[in-house]
């Protein structure tokens, strides 16, 4: 439970906001095999790579990487190139169309990713330990059911 309960309704939904602004904060949390700050923001772009490849095998370059994080395309350049010399990622040919570059995960980025996905289920659990395992399920269920929703709402 939070220290200051919000009294009202009004008061719960504007909480919301802020409270998802200190989730990623949580990531950092000091858990088994902890994930260092860079890799951290680099798990941002990798993430959406990833996404890609086990979805609909959408392509994603440079420019999509920039569009998914709102961010100018020079921002995005920097932040793939920083995966890439970290390993994480790899350019290739587009097989659609052999003028574009697009981005796969390299075996190193998959191990990463993999970890990640482990830090954030140990970070939950850490998290949520005095949680009843409905509360948990609960909450896992609605996060997921409002990122299905956000995702609906953002243009393809």
């Amino acid at each position: 439970m939070t220290k200051h309960e919000p009294a009202t309704d009004e008061e719960l939904l504007d909480a919301v906001g802020p409270a998802f602004g200190k989730l990623r904060r949580s990531m950092l949390l000091e858990v088994e095999n902890p994930i260092s700050q860079k890799d951290l923001s680099r798990t941002l772009v990798l993430n959406i790579v990833l996404e890609a490849e086990q979805g609909d095998g959408r392509e994603i370059t440079v420019g999509g990487v920039a569009e998914y994080l709102s961010v100018d395309p020079s921002v995005a350049s920097r932040m793939v190139s920083d995966n890439i010399s970290a390993g994480y990622l790899v350019r290739a040919a587009s097989q659609r169309d052999g003028r574009r570059t697009i981005l796969h995960l390299s075996p190193e980025g998959r191990d990463m990713m993999d970890r990640f996905r482990r830090h954030q289920r140990a970070a939950f659990e850490q998290v949520t330990a005095d949680w009843t395992e409905r509360e948990r399920l609960e909450f896992a269920r609605l996060m997921l059911k409002y990122v299905d929703s956000q995702n609906a709402l953002r243009p393809r």
